[in-house]
């Protein structure tokens, strides 16, 4: 099994940044696409950036030129830098991984518990 474990998340105010750190942990044989999704009160999970294992990146319209998202290898964690924060950025982030465990035939998708972000006007 893979283990996705969060952190960063929390309250500041419009304008303000967070960085959200994402470690994967457990029986990886390997790890591909990384990315966070987020979900607002009362809409639908929804993709914000993902990073392929050889570094390209996709965005979400809404966070384009605003979040910047990284990741390191060889410490299999992925990081989104979120600055000039809006209200409306704020939702619980989750981190999602396609990896394939070491006892797995393929790979598969694997969350994390999700953290908050709150954004303050």
């Amino acid at each position: 099994q893979v283990q996705l474990v969060e952190s960063g998340g929390g309250l500041v105010q419009a304008g303000g940044s967070l960085r959200l750190s994402c470690a994967a942990s457990g029986n990886i044989f390997s790890l591909n696409t990384m990315g966070w999704y987020r979900q607002a009160a009362g809409k639908e999970r929804e993709l914000v950036a993902a990073v392929t294992s050889g570094g390209s990146t996709n965005y979400a319209d809404s966070v384009n030129g605003r979040f910047t998202i990284s990741r390191d290898n060889a410490k299999n964690t992925v990081y989104l830098q979120m600055n000039s924060l809006k209200p409306e950025d704020t939702a619980v982030y989750y981190c999602n991984a396609y990896a394939r465990s070491l006892t797995a035939l393929r790979e598969r998708a694997y969350w994390g518990q999700g953290t908050q972000v709150t954004v303050s006007s």
